[in-house]
This record gives C-alpha cells, sequence and structure tokens, in this order.
C-alpha cells in the first residue's frame, strides 16, 4: 500500500500539471493573486505591489508557464501580424523574397501571413479584406493587380508597402524597381556579341514590369539602329510552359533570329527546352538571355546569362520598410542596381 500523503486542497490543483498544460488561472492561484492581476502584470499595464509582481514570476517560473502571445497582443490592442499578398506563392522568383520577408518581420516580434492573389483583382481584394479582418497591422502587396484608387484607399487603414507600383499616399512605401534598364543592359549586350536579329518573349502585357522590359529592350535597339520588328516579339506569362509555347510560336513563324531575350528566367527555361527539341542548340545555334537570376539559373545546361536582380535584397528592403511604418518613421530606398550575369547560354556571332 502507497504510504505517501495525499494532496489536497486548491494548492495541490494549481501545481498539479495536466497533459502538461499550465494555464494563467493556475498561475493566478499559485501566486495568490486574481486572474485579471496576472494578465496586467503580464500586458505590463499593473500598478501592483513589488511582492505580488514577484510573487507572479516566482509562480511563472516554477509551473514553466508560457504566456499566448497572441492574447498579449490583443490585450493590448495589436495582432503584432503583417500580411503578405503574392500573386503566386509557388513562384520561384518570390520564394526567397518572401523568405526574407518572414525572417526580417519576425526579427522584429512580427508573425508574417501569406495569402496568393494568382494575378487576378477579385482574389487579390478578397485576400486583403481577409488580412483586414485577421488585424493584421500592415500589408505588403508583392506586384500588386489592384487599381492605384483602391491601394490609395487601403493605405488609410494600413500601412502599405508595394513592390514593382508606385503611388502617392500617406502611410504607404512604393519599391517601383524600374526593369527597363536591365532590359536595356541584357539587349545590348546581345548586340555587343554580334546579333542583329534578336527576338523578344514579353511578359503579361498588362504588368508594369513587363512593360518596362519590352521598353528597355526597344530602347537597346534603337540605340544600336537596329529596326524594331514586331514579328520578332512574342507574349509570354512568366511561366516555364509560356516561355516553351512562345518559343515554338516564333519557331513555327519562320522569323530568323540568332539571340532570345526572355523577360524572365523561367520563360527562358521553357524557350531552351523548346529549341533543344527543335534540334537547335544553345547558344551554338540561338543565344539565349534570361531576366531574374533565379538560384537555379546557374545551374541548367547550359547556365543562363541573365539579368541579375538581388531577391533576397528586395524581400529585406520590404520587410525593413514596413517595420519603418510601423514605427512611425519614413522608409529610406536601399535598392541596388541591375547587372548582367554572364554564363554559356550566350557566345558571339560569327558572320
Amino acid at each position: 500500500m502507497a504510504t505517501g500523503r495525499k494532496a489536497t486542497g486548491k494548492k495541490a490543483a494549481a501545481t498539479s500539471v495536466p497533459d502538461g498544460v499550465v494555464t494563467l488561472e493556475m498561475v493566478a492561484e499559485e501566486a495568490g493573486v486574481s486572474p485579471s492581476t496576472v494578465s496586467r502584470i503580464l500586458n505590463g499595464t499593473a500598478k501592483v505591489r513589488e511582492s505580488k509582481v514577484r510573487a507572479v514570476r516566482a509562480a511563472i517560473s516554477k509551473l514553466q508557464f508560457q504566456p499566448n502571445p497572441v492574447a498579449r497582443s490583443l490585450a493590448r490592442g495589436r495582432s503584432m501580424s503583417v500580411g503578405v499578398v503574392i500573386q503566386a506563392i509557388d513562384s520561384p522568383f518570390y520564394g526567397e523574397a518572401l523568405a526574407a520577408i518572414e525572417k526580417g518581420l519576425f526579427r522584429a516580434g512580427y508573425s508574417v501571413l501569406f495569402l496568393s492573389g494568382h494575378w487576378r483583382e477579385d482574389d487579390e481584394r478578397r485576400c486583403v479584406e481577409h488580412l483586414l479582418a485577421r488585424r493584421v497591422e500592415g500589408i505588403i502587396l508583392v506586384t500588386s493587380c489592384l487599381p492605384d484608387a483602391e491601394l490609395v484607399r487601403l493605405a488609410k487603414q494600413v500601412p502599405i508597402v508595394l513592390t514593382g507600383r508606385s503611388i502617392e499616399a500617406e502611410r504607404s512605401y512604393s519599391m517601383d524597381a524600374d526593369s527597363t534598364p536591365g532590359a536595356r543592359l541584357a539587349t545590348e549586350y546581345l548586340i555587343g556579341q554580334g546579333h542583329r536579329k534578336i527576338a523578344f518573349i514579353a511578359g503579361p502585357a498588362d504588368h508594369p514590369d513587363s512593360q518596362q522590359r519590352l521598353n528597355g529592350y526597344k530602347a537597346a535597339l534603337a540605340n544600336a539602329k537596329i529596326a524594331y520588328s514586331a514579328k520578332l516579339v512574342v507574349p509570354g506569362d512568366y511561366t516555364d510552359g509560356g516561355g516553351h509555347l512562345a518559343m515554338n510560336r516564333l519557331l513555327d513563324s519562320k522569323s530568323e533570329f540568332t539571340a532570345v531575350f526572355a523577360a524572365n528566367d523561367q520563360m527562358a527555361y521553357g524557350a531552351m527546352l523548346a529549341l533543344h527539341r527543335r534540334g537547335l542548340r544553345v547558344p551554338q545555334n540561338v543565344s539565349v538571355v534570361g531576366f531574374d537570376d533565379l538560384p537555379t539559373s546557374s545551374y541548367i545546361i547550359p547556365p543562363l546569362t541573365t539579368v541579375h536582380r538581388s531577391i533576397n535584397e528586395l524581400g529585406e528592403a520590404a520587410a525593413e520598410a514596413m517595420i519603418d511604418l510601423l514605427d512611425g518613421r519614413v522608409p529610406v530606398s536601399k535598392q541596388s542596381s541591375a547587372t548582367l550575369a554572364i554564363r554559356e547560354s550566350t557566345k558571339p556571332l560569327r558572320h
């Protein structure tokens, strides 16, 4: 027969922890104070005797109580969360940026809610409404599709950070990195390699950055006094499959070209596959240049020459800008200019 004394009374109940769950009420009972006093001490709003504060801290230590950060933030009238709307959450380009955003905000004490707008206004609008209902303190919109007027109204509700767009509104910060110089740089490089018949696989016509890349392509041709040919420009959708389809259309058109500039790396991948399946070699028959410098672009065969932009830097800058807005500071631009990562997918043209 067991000889140990059986615990009785409220004190025993307070220190007996079922399934390892310690509640605020148990801490209050252990410390000999009310649950509301424990809550106010945790939230830093209590005006009580130091002896009670010490008793609560001792109870927390003894019971190994872990305060609920969500409950604490809501008690202070803050959610300590930031929403991020991305158009395609599975995009390899934005994946690294999202990781940097999450890291930067988490370091500042914020949790992050990610939602995907799928390049559709209605879907993005629903994402924003969902985030507002969750009481996020700010929203980062990565390449938003929403109209400017709607974004201005949104900034009146919560601070917003925009990438790839520019608006004039209080409590907003725009990170509109112009893609025109990078696209011009890529096209000028091909021209410098001796290419004159350069095809261009464009992004979606309604995307500002896609229009900028087309403008950069045109500007480089004009500067070199090379006539622009609409037959050498084919539409794409920023996906591998879109690049594959665009290249097949270009080849089927029988248009002559010696080089291709794709508006992003994913479309360049698809274009290179289409060339391979048609018996054309890169760069022996056709030189290919992309845009974005995805991590995988160094490892495909052949490694892709592409316009380099720091995706990680984009995410870090977006997170820092949001933290500045939340803290009442004016964000400072930290965006770097585009450079060209030259690899084996291009070669000089021999006339």
